[in-house]
């Protein structure tokens, strides 16, 4: 475990202590050794409690398994069930109707609707390009991507293809008549734009956010169609902004929906020359938010790793992180972006950010390190250690120590995965009122995201919501997590169908609807996002830019996105939808069936032909191997993974959970027989490591399963998925994972 430095009742790796000691806690007026007592009482006051807390999940999933045990070969009584539920503790009574009180919200959270992005922390280069998402090229997402279709020669390639440039501009311009729209005509009809003084309003004050100094006259736009003929904007408040060098007009900022968008001027440009207007690109406000995360999508087994993830955070908080990498053959820097500014129509300077607003995603309660250790060596709740040192680094911000501002009003938001029910919530609202009076922070300055993925939350939502109703800034469903928890706690009940036909069962839908339910019931609209869960195929954008928008109907303000250029034509929806009016629209229905909720999705007597079960033990076991492999092997928490079919899937955790207590739960009812699993994982690991083959750090599982520590833990996964709490994957990947680094 490496030297430790002894401190309180903890023991704390060398390292980690450097890293608070030297980096996070310079300029915050804490010193290291203050912080680590302040934990350390925190962790000896709290500990047991987290330990009570799993220890109460294990019990409940024992008598849930013997319920229906003794049940086995009955049809299922939804309504004894229910009563079941109640009588254990698992179903909490609903008191009375509250409205969620949490102050200092930023806008992003609050009353912007718009994409959201997940990052691994662990990685610079991506944690930075998530950050700095905030504003994306409609053109280049677009021009990059299979949305323009690649016929009568608009092919992509490495050099411009003027044929495909100008699909993506009259794509463009087609969105900016949709989205702002002019008094007549097209934005595709417009050969110039100008601005035009026009009287003062009546109290002069200025329009946007942040905008200062204001002047008595006022700009207004005019475009110059193509007939020779000028108009103005159908809406003549969309226009916002603008930059002007000189006489020339160089930018003009609009907004719809809440959201951004700039079009930028330049004739002296390539694409500007050939545009009649002189438009050289459109870009869209895009990520709003970006979950920096520490959980699902990264790799992180000890103290080294630990390090690395707070260290990544720290230099974002203080905005001095950077990252230099290659890309064709030459170096490029990354660092956070500055702000954007503009003239506001009335003459004031406008401000916006120039990068996402960051959350920070810690890990679940079940969860622990030795990263610290009790003094007789007791690993601790990593959870604990993620909420101390994040907030610590994140003081910072607060405290405007660094070059950039994350949060406008003093806030930390802090999402926390897996929890189980009410109790588990208020438990964590004790630990961030620990660490707030530990850190001299005022009370509620941690706002918390609870993520509605396991099901003893999602049928208790409103009673988790209300142990944080001062503190709640996000809900979200997540389809993956979700499904596996219900598997897992629906193991002895009975065989489940088909993965993908989960989807369009009746508790699946009733989930969704729930979640904005509840939102809407707590007053969530205009103080905290409702969200939605992530586009899984990166290069299928099309598809995503088709069906994606169903979030946004479905009364999400928010939806994760897989990358920037996802979260630039994501945007696109939230222009099309205006998410507040879908909600109060929403707010008039009745509200989504529990007995749905509770209704697993069991085979019954519905038989699965032979061949299907062997393609979805097949389609199952390839995901399994394909993320694994990576992440034991070179510590990879997140990346693309070609399926089946080579079709690349952005995968983590949550994908490896659902898959895993498939098979798991097809074993345990006779669907499949440990030997064909078995097979069928060895055939495909010889598949995994062909689409590997171009990988110069990827090592082969195949023909040496034995010796292979990523084909053993694979096995694991689907082997002890019965027995795993909760199914989850770190209780297998961990160890193995450490195997390997051991080894070197």
């Amino acid at each position: 475990m490496g030297n430790r430095v002894e401190i309180g009742n903890l023991k704390v790796d060398e390292g980690l202590y450097a890293l608070v000691r030297d980096e996070i806690a310079l300029g915050t007026g804490i010193e290291a050794d203050a912080f680590w007592e302040a934990f350390s009482d925190i962790v000896t006051a709290m500990a047991p409690e987290n330990r009570a807390l799993l220890d109460k999940r294990d019990a409940i999933q024992r008598q849930i398994d013997a319920w229906h045990l003794a049940r086995k070969g009955e049809p299922m009584d939804s309504e004894a069930y229910s009563v079941f539920l109640a009588e254990i503790g698992y179903l909490i009574p609903e008191g009375e109707d509250f409205r969620v009180t949490t102050e200092n919200v930023d806008a992003e959270i609050a009353t912007i609707s718009g994409p959201q992005l997940v990052v691994p922390t662990d990685n610079a280069r991506y944690a930075l390009n998530a950050a700095n998402a905030r504003w994306g090229s409609l053109y280049d997402a677009l021009y990059g991507t299979d949305v323009i279709s690649e016929e009568n020669g608009a092919t992509r390639g490495t050099d411009y293809n003027p044929i495909r440039g100008v699909s993506v501009i009259a794509e463009t311009e087609k969105f900016l008549d949709e989205a702002i729209g002019l008094e007549s005509g097209s934005f595709s009809d417009v050969t110039q734009f100008s601005l035009k003084t026009v009287e003062p309003v009546p109290d002069g004050r200025g329009t946007g956010p942040r905008s200062s100094g204001s002047k008595a006259m006022r700009q207004q736009l005019r475009a110059r169609l193509n007939d020779g003929s000028e108009v103005g904007l159908a809406g003549v408040d969309k226009f916002v902004g603008f930059v002007q060098v000189g006489e020339a007009l160089t930018a003009i900022l609009f907004q719809n929906n809440g959201l951004h968008i700039e079009v930028r001027l330049d004739r002296g440009h390539p694409v500007g020359k050939a545009h009649p207007a002189g438009v050289v690109d459109v870009i869209l406000e895009s990520a709003i938010t970006t979950i920096q995360d520490c959980e699902d999508s990264v790799a992180a087994v000890d103290a080294a790793d630990k390090v690395q993830v707070y260290r990544n955070w720290n230099g974002i908080m203080r905005g001095t992180l950077e990252t230099t990498f290659e890309k064709n053959g030459k170096p490029l820097t990354r660092r956070l972006a500055p702000d954007k500014t503009f003239t506001a129509p009335d003459g004031s300077t406008l401000t916006l950010p120039g990068r996402s607003l960051l959350l920070i995603r810690n890990v679940g309660l079940h969860i622990y390190t030795d990263a610290v250790t009790t003094a007789d060596g007791e690993e601790i709740p990593e959870g604990f250690l993620d909420a101390m040192v994040t907030t610590f680094a994140a003081m910072h911000d607060l405290q405007g120590n660094g070059d950039f501002t994350n949060s406008r009003t003093g806030s930390v938001y802090i999402v926390k995965p897996k929890f189980h029910g009410p109790e588990e919530v208020a438990f964590t609202v004790r630990l961030f009122e620990r660490i707030e009076g530990a850190l001299g922070l005022a009370r509620n300055t941690i706002k918390i995201g609870i993520m509605d993925e396991e099901r003893r939350t999602t049928v208790n939502l409103k009673e988790c919501i209300r142990q944080a109703k001062a503190r709640i800034v996000f809900i979200n469903t997540g389809f993956l997590d979700r499904t596996g928890d219900e598997i897992h706690t629906s193991m002895e009940a009975g065989a489940v169908i088909p993965k993908m036909d989960i989807r369009n069962e009746p508790w699946m839908r009733a989930y969704e609807d729930w979640n904005v339910d509840i939102g809407i019931e707590t007053g969530l609209p205009g103080t905290a996002q409702i969200g939605k869960g992530m586009w899984t195929k990166p290069d299928e954008m099309a598809e995503m830019l088709e069906t994606k928008v169903n979030h946004p109907q479905a009364g999400a303000t928010t939806a994760w996105v897989p990358s920037p250029t996802a979260a630039t034509l994501h945007a696109m929806h939230y222009h099309r939808v205006n998410v507040a009016k879908r909600l109060e629209e929403l707010s008039a229905r009745g509200r989504a069936s529990l007995a749905d909720l509770l209704t697993p999705p069991l085979l019954g007597e519905r038989e699965v032909p032979a061949g299907d079960i062997q393609s979805e033990l097949d389609n199952n076991v390839q995901g399994i191997l394909g993320y694994v492999v990576r992440w034991v092997d070179q510590g990879i928490g997140c990346s693309k993974i070609p399926d089946i079919h080579n079709v690349g899937l952005m995968e983590d955790r949550a994908t490896l959970r659902i898959s895993s207590q498939h098979i798991a739960n097809w074993l345990r009812h006779g669907i499949v027989t440990e030997s064909q699993v078995t097979e069928t994982f060895a055939r495909m690991a010889a598949v995994v490591d062909s689409q590997n083959a171009g990988d110069s750090a990827y090592r082969n599982m195949s023909p040496n399963y034995a010796e292979s520590i990523a084909f053993q833990a694979a096995l694991d996964l689907v082997f002890k998925g019965c027995e795993v709490p909760n199914g989850y994957t770190e209780f297998v990947l961990h160890p193995r994972r450490r195997e390997v680094k051991a080894k070197g």
